[in-house]
Order: structure tokens, then C-alpha cells, then sequence
């Protein structure tokens, strides 16, 4: 691409100065007009022939290599969608540039008229610039994605038999040992086996604060590693692992056009040919009228071919679809995975938005909240709960197994057993403990504290005596109440949260956020009734779902926009989703919909814009009243300032 646009920056200069030296030689030397064509000619030609070229094949429709219609790709135009319809195809930008400047360079010849040669050579020239700031621009779009995005491992190194090979990682399967140095890229998801480091997740979520992992942690592809050697184990093969996924939902991004693209093609595709036909009228049929054809048609082709120039619609077709291409690039740099500018469209419209509460609200792990010890202190209460679950793999025990580090301390555990649906019991250093819910105290007949904090409460009884309780619970996300904050900010006018959990837990995280309307204790069926009685009362706007689990994949398919926690997120609910948080941070949501909205206006800025200038100058050149110039800068001048306009979408 940079090659590319080099060659044209060189045409251009080429044909810049050889039009100033016609020009030159016009005013010194008195040439007659057949001489001064030849003169211009020159730098026209260097501008326009890939112009003339194009616009030449197009006309025919026939691909030399296999007999296939260029513009629509089928095999026979007339049989496949008639005359005009390929015609319609044929008449771009390129077209009516050449007809235009051919026009201008003809115009001299008819009687009573003036040449136009500097002016057609200019036309082509400022339209060849209008192309390269074009290409630029769209070139600039599409590599600050694909750096970001730049993420695609070379390659895998595998631990076999005990030898190290270096492969490509579609070789890798499920269960291999993987190695991985500093400064490579992730090349698979897994779980860290050995080894400490430091991940850059920028191209994933967007954070620019390096993650530290550990043994037992998950490690996601598309990550760098930054500092020291893991060995992993993987889970995922490559074509399932998170770098490629990220990279399929990059790349299949612009098959999903929204509205205003949909409309700008097809209003294109029927403006234009409208447009030659009125440009043939102008030119013809006032000086038919007139009663004096042969002095009056040069003056009426100047105005026609200017009322051509003008009526390109490729500030439309070209900046709206790149605001679109540029929005989703600039999501993507903040961790927002947008699978295609209809849904940024539908989510600029979002006003309702309904919460899953498990992961998206809470980080979706138990965590020791708080210890209440009865006669013994906080510590020894811990290290009793924590022995006597150290075999359990149930949540709440490797919670409790978390909160004591120092498991290895040489206590003896003798009689480990498990009560169905209570608890466990076992020996610690000769002491009798039980650790449970309040059924196995109830069965103990032991007298417990009550506790008024939200959570699972696990009681300890220690020797027949009670010894206190701990709480676990699902920890509130960090930024879960900045974002319903903003959220608030940007004017949505109802925020619900809807949970399979207890009342009494939904109402705790509820109240915390800062969610008023919450429903708890729901199936996944019941999910769906209340998104689908939410979709009916939101009349003024669209509803989005925001969810993680598998769960969730239904509810998310059936709002006007899914959106799903993507790094500790189900393949299930990614998949249904229609926008993915990379980093699981529920504070991107405003993100997404203040990224959303903003590309939506400038779409529409360019649209009005080059609406009215265009309709403008279209007037005035029936009357006369506009030049040359006039309609290059309502054509080039105008898709440049949109195509710059389109490059802030590029910043989220």
C-alpha cells in the first residue's frame, strides 16, 4: 500500500508540473487549440489513464479472463439483472470523472466557446489527490487495527518425550506441554504449569499494565510474554484459542454492514445513473429549446459537465463505510471486540440494559469476606476450615485454602469424610472439626451466633464447641458501580440485573452497584421471558444484554445486542454476543456506547455535509453560476474533509 500510494504521489508531482508548463507555454506562445491539446494531453494522461482505464472496463462489462461482468461478477448481465442494474454499477466515480474531463477537453472545439484544458487536466489532478488521501487514510485505518491485532503466533514450542521442538502451533494438540520465553507470543490458550512472569495484554483488553501469573492460572493466547519462562499446559487447540477467534471476529467485522452503509450503496447505486440523465438534459435540452443549438450547446455541455463532477457520490460511499471500518478499529484498541457496524449502529441506540450478575457483575469466584471466630482468634478459626477442606476441590474449600497460605505447616489431618450436602469433618492434631453449613450444625445440636453479613456463611465446630463462622461470597468487580455510574451518565433509561442466585445475595450486589430493579432466583427460561417483556416495553431505543456463562447464550442471541465478558467468558456466550469485553470490565460498556454513538455522528456528519454542498453546487451549476472549481472542490474537496472527518472514529 505504501508503494502504491508512493507511485501515485509520484504521478501526481509529475503531472502538476508538466500542467504548470503548459500553462506557461499557452501564455508565451500563441498556439492554436489542436496544439494546445497535444500540450495538455501530456500531464492528463499521466493523471488519468488507471482513471480511464477503469471507467473503460467497466463500460464494457466483459472480464477478459473468464467472460465474468466486472462490476456484479455474473455471467451474463442482462439475464442476470438487466440493463440498467449493471449500468447503474458502471457509472462510479470513475465514469463520470472521465466522461467530464473528456467533455472539458472537447468543449473548445464548438463554436462560440472557450477551451477548458487546464481546467479538465486539474479536475483529474485534484481527483487523483482526492484518491490518495482516500487510500492513506483507509491504509492508516486498517493498520492501527492490524497492529493491534497483530497477535498471530509463529510459532509453539513443544516439550516431547522430554525434547523441545519448535513447531507451528496448529500441530499442538490438547494436554501438550508448551514452552514459552520472554518476548514471545502466547501462542495457545492453557494453564500455567511452572513458572512466573509478567503478560502484555494490550492487544486483548486494551490495559497497558502488564498481568502477573503463576502456576495454576490460565494464560490466554494472543498475550506477550514479558519476563520470565512458563511451561504450560494447553487446553485449547489453535483454531479455538482466543488469538484466533479475536482475529476471525477482526476480520469478518465489515461483512456485517449497518443501516446507513446499506443505504448509502443502494442510494448510490440509483443516485448516480439519475444524475448522468439529468446531465444529458441540461446539456441538450435547453439548447434544443433555445432554437439556436449550435451557439448556445457549448455554454449548456460546460454547465453538464460541471453538474457531473458535482454529483459524484464518493464522499458518501467512501467516508461513511470508513467511519464505520474506523470506529470498530478504535473499540477495538480499548479491549471492545464489535463484530460489525450494524450492531455499533444498534448499540449507538441502546436504553435498556439488563445485567447477569455472576461474572459481569461479580468477578464469579468465592472469596473469603469475612471471619467471625467465637473463643479462638481469626487465624486458628482459618487454619482449622482450611485443613479440614484441603481436599475438596468444591469452590467454597479452595476459597478457604486460598485465604490460608500456609497449608504446609505439619498439622496432622486424620479422618477426613465428607457429609452429603453439609459439610466435612475430620481430625486436626487429635481435635474433632467440623466445618458445614447450618444444616450440620442443627444435626451437631450446637448453639451458633447469627450473622447478618450476605453470603455463604461456613460454620466451624471445633470439639463439640462452636468456634465462629467465615464468610464467602462472589466478590463485587471493582469498577461494577462506575460502570452503572456511567451508564446512568449516558442516559440510559433502565438498568436491570437478573440472577439465578438467592434474593438476598442479588439484592446485596443490587445495592452496591447501584442497580434499583433486580429478579432473583431465575432459570435460564425465565431470563428470556423477562428480556422478551423488556424488549416489549422499550419502545424509543434498543435493548443489550450483558452476560458470561453458557447460560446466557440464549439471552443473549435474542436482545437487539448481546454483550459478552470475553476473557474468563464462555466460547458459548462469545459466540452469541454481538460485542465482546475483552478484559471483563463491566466500565467498557459506556465505552462501547460512547465509541458506538460518536461514530454514528460523524457518519451522519458526512452525510449532511456532503449532502448539502453537493446539492448546492448542483444548483448553482444549472445557472451557471458555479465554475470548474467550484464542482472539484464539492466532489474531492468534499470526500477529503469526510474521509479526515471518518479518521477521528480511529480514536476511541
Amino acid at each position: 500500500m505504501e508503494t502504491e500510494n508512493k507511485i501515485k504521489l509520484g504521478k501526481i508531482v509529475a503531472a502538476g508540473i508538466l500542467l504548470i508548463a503548459a500553462v506557461l507555454i499557452e501564455r508565451t506562445w500563441n498556439l492554436p487549440t489542436w496544439q494546445l491539446l497535444l500540450l495538455y494531453l501530456v500531464p492528463y494522461l499521466i493523471a488519468s489513464y488507471d482513471v480511464l482505464r477503469d471507467a473503460g472496463e467497466k463500460l464494457l462489462g466483459i472480464d477478459d479472463d473468464d467472460n465474468e461482468c466486472e462490476h456484479c461478477h455474473c455471467q451474463n448481465t442482462e439475464e442476470h439483472h438487466g440493463f440498467f442494474r449493471h449500468f447503474s454499477g458502471v457509472l462510479d466515480e470513475d465514469f463520470l470523472m472521465s466522461i467530464a474531463t473528456i467533455g472539458a477537453l472537447a468543449i473548445g472545439f464548438l463554436p462560440n466557446a472557450e477551451h477548458q484544458f487546464p481546467e479538465a487536466v486539474f479536475v483529474m489532478l485534484f481527483f487523483k489527490v482526492g484518491e490518495l488521501f482516500e487510500d492513506i487514510a483507509e491504509g492508516r485505518s486498517r493498520e492501527s487495527i492490524w497492529q493491534l491485532m497483530d497477535i498471530r503466533p509463529d510459532v509453539a514450542h513443544v516439550e516431547r518425550d522430554g525434547v523441545v521442538s519448535t513447531i507451528a502451533p496448529e500441530e499442538v494438540q490438547i494436554g501438550e506441554i508448551i514452552l514459552i520465553k520472554p518476548g514471545e507470543k502466547v501462542p495457545l490458550d492453557g494453564i500455567v504449569l511452572e513458572g512466573d512472569s509478567n503478560l502484555d495484554t494490550v492487544a486483548l483488553t486494551g490495559e497497558s499494565v502488564p498481568r502477573s501469573i503463576h502456576a495454576g492460572d490460565d494464560i490466554l493466547s494472543g498475550c506477550v510474554n514479558l519476563t520470565g519462562v512458563v511451561k504450560v499446559r494447553v487446553t485449547k487447540t489453535f483454531g479455538e484459542s482466543t488469538v484466533t477467534k479475536v482475529l476471525e471476529l477482526v476480520e469478518n467485522a465489515s461483512e456485517n454492514k449497518s443501516k446507513s452503509e446499506n443505504f448509502i450503496t443502494k442510494f448510490a447505486r440509483i443516485y448516480t445513473p439519475i444524475v448522468v440523465g439529468l446531465a444529458f438534459a441540461v446539456a441538450f435540452l435547453p439548447p434544443i429549446i433555445s432554437g439556436n443549438f449550435s451557439e448556445n450547446f457549448g455554454l449548456w455541455l460546460y454547465r453538464a459537465l460541471t453538474f457531473l463532477v458535482v454529483s459524484c457520490p464518493c464522499a458518501l460511499v467512501i467516508s461513511v463505510p470508513l467511519a464505520f471500518f474506523g470506529g470498530i478499529g478504535g473499540a477495538s484498541r480499548k479491549g471492545i471486540l464489535i463484530k460489525g457496524s450494524n450492531y455499533m449502529e444498534t448499540l449507538a441506540k441502546v436504553t435498556t440494559i439488563a445485567f447477569d450478575k455472576t461474572g459481569t457483575m461479580t468477578e464469579g469466584v468465592f472469596d473469603v469476606t469475612a471471619i467471625h471466630p467465637d473463643k479462638i482468634d481469626k487465624t486458628e478459626l482459618l487454619h482449622y476450615a482450611a485443613h479440614v477442606e484441603r481436599y475438596s476441590t468444591h469452590p467454597i474449600a479452595v476459597s478457604l485454602k486460598e485465604a490460608f497460605a500456609n497449608e504446609d505447616d505439619d498439622c496432622t489431618i486424620e479422618n477426613v469424610q465428607e457429609i452429603a450436602g453439609k459439610g466435612v469433618s475430620a481430625k486436626v492434631n487429635g481435635h474433632e472439626v467440623y466445618v458445614g453449613n447450618l444444616k450440620m450444625i442443627e444435626d451437631l445440636n450446637v448453639q451458633w451466633t447469627p450473622c447478618d453479613k450476605v453470603g455463604t456463611i461456613v460454620h466451624v465446630v471445633i470439639d463439640g464447641e462452636y468456634a465462629g463462622h467465615i464468610i464467602v461470597s462472589d466478590k463485587i468487580k471493582s469498577d461494577a458501580a462506575e460502570a452503572i455510574s456511567l451508564l446512568k451518565n449516558e442516559g440510559m433509561n433502565r438498568l436491570v440485573m437478573l440472577t439465578g442466585d438467592k434474593y438476598d445475595v442479588a439484592a446485596d450486589v443490587a445495592k452496591t452497584v447501584g442497580i434499583e430493579e433486580f429478579h432473583a432466583e431465575l432459570l435460564p427460561s425465565d431470563k428470556v421471558a423477562l428480556v422478551e417483556q423488556l424488549l416489549a416495553d422499550t419502545q424509543n431505543g434498543t435493548v443489550a444484554f450483558v452476560g458470561d456463562g453458557i447460560n446466557d447464550a440464549p439471552v443473549l442471541a435474542r436482545v437487539d445486542v448481546g454483550i459478552a465478558m470475553g476473557g474468563l467468558g464462555s466460547d458459548a456466550a462469545i459466540e452469541a454476543a454481538d460485542v465482546i469485553l475483552m478484559d471483563d470490565k463491566p466500565s467498557k460498556i459506556a465505552v462501547a456506547i460512547r465509541q458506538a454513538r460518536r461514530t454514528l455522528r460523524i457518519a451522519k456528519q458526512n452525510t449532511g455535509f456532503a449532502i448539502i454542498v453537493k446539492v448546492a453546487v448542483l444548483v448553482l451549476a444549472f445557472f451557471g453560476i458555479a465554475t470548474m472549481w467550484m464542482a472539484v472542490f464539492a466532489d474531492v474537496g468534499v470526500t477529503v474533509l469526510a474521509v479526515l472527518n471518518s479518521m477521528r472514529t480511529l480514536k476511541a
